[in-house]
């Protein structure tokens, strides 16, 4: 999963990038530019491809879960 940090008191963002080097940009960030303030912002979840491959995995499990016991019953049967 990919995500996108953004800082809470100005308009900085990372990179989309995994949640610990995320969390850890946005750290160092606020350490060098918001010394004093707590660490605040949100993160933003990347909706792309990764999320759609999680689905069609899952169909194209069920799908061979269905067709490969029938496939089988049909060669024991003939």
């Amino acid at each position: 999963m990919q995500y996108r940090y953004w800082c809470g008191e100005c308009g900085f963002s990372t990179g989309w990038t995994g949640e610990t080097e995320g969390r850890l940009q946005l750290l160092r960030h606020c350490r060098r530019w918001h010394r004093g303030i707590p660490v605040g912002g949100h993160r933003e979840r990347a909706r792309g491809r990764a999320d759609r491959w999680g689905g069609c995995l899952v169909a194209l499990c069920v799908g061979l879960a269905l067709v490969v016991p029938a496939v089988v019953l049909l060669v024991l049967l003939v």
